[in-house]
């Protein structure tokens, strides 16, 4: 008797740094449809959390980054707040806020649907600058 072990795709790994002049390193990833997404977001600035934090929040299809940062400041995002509970109907996933040199791994399944999906910083100002597109193929 023959047995085949099916194993899953490994998961994506992808690394993406957040800094004191609110830039992203990487304004664009590639994730396959479907896949385990490990994204690892860090910090790498050196201002105060309360000054310059930075998280990283994916939208879900058709959700754009400008427009999803200026709603989500209208509900109250603050800078111990950058992600009021009534906007997470538009989020896919994300982390949570981050001081200097903090780091925050999070896994999440890649949508099965193939697109763009943006990517943004909800502290209050940075969505006009701070953001970025998952391509997922």
């Amino acid at each position: 008797m023959l047995f085949v072990l099916q194993v899953a795709d490994a998961a994506s790994k992808v690394v993406i740094t957040g800094d004191d002049k609110m830039q992203f390193n990487k304004r664009e990833f590639e994730v396959a449809a479907g896949q385990v997404v490990e994204l690892e977001f860090k910090n790498v600035g050196k201002l105060p959390k309360a000054a310059m934090g930075h998280n990283l929040v994916i939208l879900k299809e058709g959700v754009s980054a400008l427009s999803f940062g200026s709603k989500a400041l209208k509900a109250g995002a603050s800078s111990t707040n950058p992600l009021p509970k009534s906007v997470m109907d538009e989020v896919l996933a994300h982390t949570k806020l981050l001081g200097p040199g903090e780091s925050e791994t999070i896994e999440f399944v890649a949508p099965a649907k193939k697109g763009l999906y943006q990517f943004v910083c909800t502290f209050p100002g940075h969505y006009s600058i701070m953001r970025g597109i998952m391509v997922v193929k």
